[in-house]
C-alpha cells in the first residue's frame, strides 16, 4: 500500500517547478465527473480512518487474501483523490467500505475469512500485473449452486456509468443481482477499470478477473457466457470478437461496435488517416468473421437508438454470407424486454450446456493487428502489413489434410496435435505435403516467400527487428501489458520543453488514476535497473540530454535528436518546440517497448463517449508544443506514421 503514496509524491516531486503567469491552462476531467465537496471535518474523519486501515493493511499484505480488502480501501483512497462523492449519502458508502476493510482484515487475522465460502452477492480483488493495481469484480454465487464441481461462468459486462467509480461499483455489486443471474451457475462483473468500453487495460481486465475467478472456484473453461448490455454490449461485440475462442457463446446488447457511423461522422469530419485506421484496434466489422466461430445472438429494444450496433453488424454478417441472430424486444427502448430476456437466456444456456468445442474442423480468423492474432488452431505469425484486411479461413480433413485461404498473411502456424507424416497442407491453392511432422506440443508453421508458401517459421535473425505479437504498436499498445514511467531526474534548459515534460508526465499520472483507476510504476532514470528492463515496457520522458535510458538507446532507435534538432522520416523539426513520441522496440531489451513521452493517445475530449476511446496516434509522432496540450492532443501533431513490418520507417506515397 505504501507503494501508492510514494507514486504520487513521487510525480509531484518532479512537477514542483514555480509556475509561470503563462502555465498551460488546466484540461477539463469528464470521466469520472467532479463530485461535491464534503466537509473539512468529514474529510479528515475519512483520511484517518483509512490511513490507519492502510497501516493495518500492510500487517497482513503477505496473505494472497489481503487483495480482498485493498479494494475498499482503493476505492476510498480515489474517492477523495479525485472528489467522487456526488451525493451527501455517499459519505456513508464510504465509510461502509471502509467497515468492510476493517471487517475482511480482522478475519484474516484471525485465519476465518468468511467471504471465501459465502454465497450471495459478494465483491473479490485481484492484483493487475499492469500497473500493480488492485481491482474490484462482483460475484453472484447461487446458494444451492455444488461448487465441488466445476460450474459455468457468465461474465456479464456493465453499462456506462460516468460516477460508478470502485466505491459505487462495490456498493451496487454487494446489493443488486442484475439482468443475468442463473441459479446453476456463477456469475462474474469485471469493473473493466470503469467507463473506458472494456477496452485497452479495460479489456484485459475482463481477461484477468476471469483467471482470479478461475483460481478461487472451480469453473468449467468450457462453459463461459459472455453478455453485457449499453457499454457492456459494445463491450461484448469488441471482446467477443477479439477473443473468440474463450467464450461458450455470447450475446451483446445494444451498444455500439464501431467508430465512424455511431458518431455518424461524414467524410469530411474524419480524423487523420492514421486515426481512421487504428479504428481497426475495435471496429468490430473489422473482426467479423471471428464471430462465425460460436453462437451469437444480438439483443435490442425495437425502439432503442443503439439498435444501430445490430442493424451494423447483420450488414457485417450479410457482406460475408451470413446471418447474424438478432432478437428484438418489442416497443422497448434502452433496456431488456422481459419475455424476450427469458428466450435469449434459454438459447445462451442451451449453448452453454452443449460446451465449447476446442478443436472444430473449421475455424476463421480475421484482424488488422497482432495483437489479437490466434483463434482456435489457427494464429497469423506475420502480416504483410499492418492495418488492412487479414484473414485465414482453415477447414481441416482429419487426418489427411487442411484447406486454408489467406489474405494479408505472411506467416502462419496450425496448432494440430498429431499431424501424421503425408499430411497435405492446401494453402491459396498451392498442395505441400508434411514430409517431417512437428513434435506433438509444436506447430506447423508456413512462411510465405515471393508468393509461394513453405514449411518453415520467420527468421529470427539476431539484430532484425519485426511486428510481431504483443510487439507491433501502435502507442496505446502499451497499455495493456506491465509497463514502467521512467523520469528524468535532470531538468530540461529549455524552459518551454521543460513546462511541456511537466504538464503532460502529471496529466499521464492523474489521467491513469482518475480514468484507469490504478496508478502506474515510477522511477527516476538513474533508478531503472537490468530487472526493470527485462520485465516492463518501458515510458521514458524527456530527452536525450536528460534522461539516460533515452540517451543511451538513442543509437538505435530510428531518429536522430540532439539540442538543436529531432530528424525523423527524413523530416527535421527544430528541438526547441518538437518532442517525438514513439513506440519502438526497447534497444536494450527488444522483446519489450520503449515508449516516447507519451501517456494514453485517446483524451478527455474522447470520454465524451466510449466509442471515440480508442489509439489517435499511431507508432509516431512530432508534437509542435507551441500549441498548448489540450483535450484532443498533446500539442500540434506537425507528423506522424506507423513504422513498417520490420520497425523501419515507412516511405511515403503519393496518396498519403
Amino acid at each position: 500500500m505504501m507503494r501508492y503514496v510514494w507514486a504520487v509524491c513521487f510525480v509531484l516531486s518532479f512537477v514542483s517547478t514555480s509556475l509561470a503567469e503563462d502555465s498551460i491552462p488546466a484540461i477539463q476531467r469528464i470521466l469520472p465527473p467532479l463530485g461535491m465537496e464534503i466537509d473539512a471535518k468529514t474529510k479528515t474523519e475519512l483520511t484517518t480512518r483509512l490511513e490507519q486501515l492502510q497501516k493495518k493493511l500492510k500487517t497482513v499484505e503477505n496473505n494472497p487474501l489481503s487483495i480482498d480488502a485493498e479494494i475498499y480501501l482503493k476505492a476510498v483512497s480515489l474517492a477523495l483523490r479525485n472528489g467522487e462523492f456526488y451525493k451527501p449519502k455517499d459519505v456513508e458508502v464510504a465509510r461502509a467500505a471502509l467497515d468492510s476493510a476493517e471487517k475482511r482484515i480482522a478475519q484474516i487475522e484471525a485465519g476465518a475469512p468468511a467471504w471465501t465460502t459465502a454465497d450471495g452477492l459478494l465483491v473479490r480483488g485481484y492484483r493487475s500485473t499492469i500497473d500493480n493495481s488492485p481491482q474490484p469484480y462482483g460475484l453472484h454465487i447461487p446458494a444451492d449452486l455444488d461448487l465441488s464441481k466445476p460450474v459455468p461462468l457468465y461474465v456479464w459486462l456493465h453499462g456506462r456509468g460516468d460516477k460508478e467509480t470502485d466505491l459505487y461499483f462495490i456498493h451496487g455489486r454487494q446489493r443488486n443481482k442484475g439482468y443475468v443471474a442463473p441459479d446453476d451457475a456463477i456469475t462474474l462483473h469485471p469493473f473493466g477499470r470503469q467507463c473506458i468500453g472494456f477496452k485497452s487495460a479495460g479489456e484485459i481486465d475482463i481477461l484477468d478477473a476471469i483467471e482470479d475467478v478461475k483460481q478461487r472456484y472451480s469453473i468449467d473453461p468450457d462453459r463461459i457466457v459472455l453478455m453485457g448490455f449499453s457499454m457492456g454490449g459494445a463491450g461484448v461485440w469488441h471482446v467477443g470478437a477479439h477473443y473468440a475462442d474463450h467464450w461458450v457463446a455470447m450475446s451483446p446488447g445494444a451498444g455500439f461496435a464501431e467508430t465512424a457511423r455511431y458518431q455518424k461522422l461524414k467524410p469530411e469530419n474524419y480524423p487523420p488517416s492514421y486515426t481512421q485506421k487504428l479504428w481497426g484496434c475495435y471496429d468490430v466489422p473489422d473482426y467479423v468473421r471471428n464471430l462465425f466461430n460460436l453462437p451469437v445472438i444480438a439483443y435490442s429494444g425495437e425502439i432503442d437508438k443503439q439498435i444501430q450496433a445490430a442493424r451494423v453488424m447483420e450488414a457485417a454478417y450479410a457482406a460475408e454470407g451470413r446471418t447474424l441472430p438478432h432478437l428484438i424486444g418489442p416497443q422497448t427502448a434502452h433496456k431488456y424486454e422481459p419475455e424476450t430476456l427469458k428466450v435469449l437466456l434459454a438459447k445462451m444456456k442451451e449453448f452453454r450446456d452443449a460446451g465449447l468445442n476446442r478443436t472444430p474442423t473449421e475455424v476463421s480468423l480475421q484482424t488488422q493487428t497482432l495483437r489479437y492474432p490466434r483463434v482456435h488452431w489457427i494464429e497469423a505469425l506475420r502480416l504483410d502489413e499492418h492495418w488492412r484486411d487479414s484473414r485465414i479461413d482453415a477447414q481441416v480433413a482429419w487426418p489427411d489434410s487442411v484447406t486454408l485461404t489467406t489474405k494479408n498473411i505472411a506467416a502462419l502456424a496450425l496448432h494440430l496435435q498429431k499431424i501424421p507424416a503425408s499430411f497435405v497442407v492446401e494453402i491459396d491453392g498451392q498442395k505441400l505435403s508434411v514430409e517431417t511432422p512437428p513434435a506433438d506440443d509444436a506447430p506447423l508453421s508456413l512462411l510465405k516467400q515471393a508468393g509461394e508458401w513453405t514449411f518453415a517459421a520467420p527468421a529470427a535473425d539476431a539484430g532484425k527487428l519485426a511486428k510481431l505479437s504483443g510487439l507491433q504498436g501502435p502507442i496505446d499498445d502499451v497499455f495493456l501489458e506491465p509497463f514502467m514511467v521512467v523520469v528524468p531526474r535532470e531538468k530540461s534548459s529549455n524552459a518551454r520543453l521543460q513546462q511541456w515534460l511537466e504538464f503532460e508526465i502529471a496529466h499521464f499520472d492523474d489521467r491513469w488514476q482518475a480514468l484507469f483507476r490504478g496508478k502506474p510504476r515510477w522511477k527516476y532514470d538513474d533508478q531503472v535497473t537490468p530487472a526493470d528492463i527485462a520485465k516492463y515496457h518501458i515510458i521514458a520522458w524527456g530527452t536525450p540530454q536528460t534522461n539516460r535510458l533515452i540517451r543511451e538507446s538513442m543509437e538505435k532507435l530510428p531518429l536522430t535528436w540532439d539540442a538543436k534538432q529531432v530528424t525523423l522520416a527524413g523530416r527535421q523539426f527544430s528541438a526547441d518546440v518538437h518532442v517525438p513520441l514513439l513506440i519502438y522496440p526497447n534497444p536494450q531489451n527488444p522483446q519489450k517497448y520503449l515508449v516516447l513521452n507519451s501517456g494514453p493517445t485517446f483524451r478527455e475530449t474522447d470520454d465524451s463517449s466510449n466509442s471515440r476511446q480508442n489509439p489517435q496516434l499511431p507508432d509516431w509522432a512530432i508534437i509542435d508544443i507551441t500549441t498548448p496540450p489540450n483535450g484532443l492532443t498533446p500539442g500540434k501533431v506537425v507528423a506522424a506514421d506507423f513504422f513498417d513490418e520490420a520497425w523501419q520507417v515507412r516511405p511515403k506515397t503519393d496518396s498519403e
